[in-house]
């Protein structure tokens, strides 16, 4: 995996079914700064059945989610020219199957690795089949739990699979309460690969931290507009709200890649000479005065007198001469 924290932009059903509408996203992210573009391989058949039913009933068209699902899928040629239009902007071609079906398909257009929803982690059968592939693989882990996700990764392992965990929450749009970016270096400890964050917040500022706090994927929704119709739409990044979150990322990375060292302050000696401050006397004085803090002041620049810092020790200290007020007060006008 590259060092650099990697930026994934999910489609996912922000096209609507609408081939036209996908290509356009795919267009519209070429330069956002992400390395990739990833998508949900849906084959109604293969995945769902009547029975299923709508997380939300947000369709004007669809009488079931089957119906929905339907919808959302297209051929094997049409996906085929979708991953080569990516490839041509730049991008790397991802998406997540839910069904051994879309494996198949997915493994004709020679993914180079595998998003799992947090849905399908306990999908130990198609799991299987994908760990066979021996290519990496991402782990989402919204509605999971350790249990849960020990058991993938332990399958995906066995098979030698390179695995990453990216933290999420099942939760369309994740509140900051909800985020939960404690869970990033659990997961690292635990499992001891690359974690990252899934994010369903409608908002860069979640993964702006997750950065910040380690994470080596970020994976967002896209959508042209908010108030676009579609089940993500609200929980989703435009095109110009991504180019920011990656400005912020690169910038987040530098400063990670360039920690500071607080004791060694030589970079700042000429303004630290600049702002800070020597001793003076705010008033005049006669030589055989015994200096309190009362009759001191600290005065720019530093080096026209004893340092501010040792005040201390300067109160209680006999005066040698006559010093004017606001005169500097050195050493040599001191009695030891």
């Amino acid at each position: 995996m590259s060092s650099r924290i990697q930026l994934i932009a999910e489609i996912g059903q922000a096209h609507d079914g609408s081939l036209g509408l996908l290509h356009s996203y795919i267009d519209a992210l070429k330069d956002s700064g992400v390395h990739a573009v990833k998508f949900q391989t849906h084959i109604a058949e293969a995945e769902s059945s009547a029975y299923e039913q709508f997380r939300v009933k947000f369709s004007y068209v669809d009488a079931t989610r089957f119906d929905y699902w339907k919808r959302m899928g297209f051929t094997a040629e049409q996906w085929a020219g979708i991953k080569e239009h990516c490839e041509n902007n730049g991008l790397e071609f991802m998406s997540s199957p839910f069904s051994n079906a879309a494996v198949d398909l997915l493994e004709q257009l020679n993914v180079k690795r595998y998003k799992i929803g947090s849905g399908e982690v306990t999908n130990l059968l198609m799991l299987e089949k994908i760990a066979r592939t021996g290519k990496p693989v991402i782990l989402s882990s919204g509605m999971n739990s350790f249990d849960e996700i020990d058991e993938a990764v332990r399958l995906l392992k066995a098979h030698h699979c390179d695995v990453s965990i990216l933290q999420c929450t099942t939760a369309y749009p994740t509140k900051p309460e909800q985020w939960g970016l404690n869970v990033l270096g659990e997961l690292k400890q635990r499992y001891q690969v690359p974690v990252g964050f899934s994010d369903h917040s409608g908002s860069i500022y979640a993964g702006l931290a997750a950065a910040a706090l380690g994470a080596q994927l970020l994976e967002f929704h896209v959508v042209f507009d908010k108030k676009m119709f579609g089940p993500d739409a609200s929980s989703s990044l435009t095109p110009a709200e991504i180019r920011q979150l990656a400005d912020g990322v690169r910038q987040i990375e530098t400063a990670l890649a360039h920690p500071v060292d607080k004791s060694d302050t030589s970079a700042f000696t000429p303004i630290k000479n600049l702002f800070e401050k020597s001793l003076s006397v705010n008033c005049s004085l006669k030589a055989g005065q015994i200096i309190t803090s009362d009759h001191l002041e600290a005065k720019k620049p530093k080096g026209k007198g004893i340092p501010a810092h040792l005040y201390a020790t300067v109160a209680g200290r006999t005066l040698k001469r006559d010093i004017s007020q606001w005169e500097f007060l050195n050493e040599e006008d001191l009695q030891p």
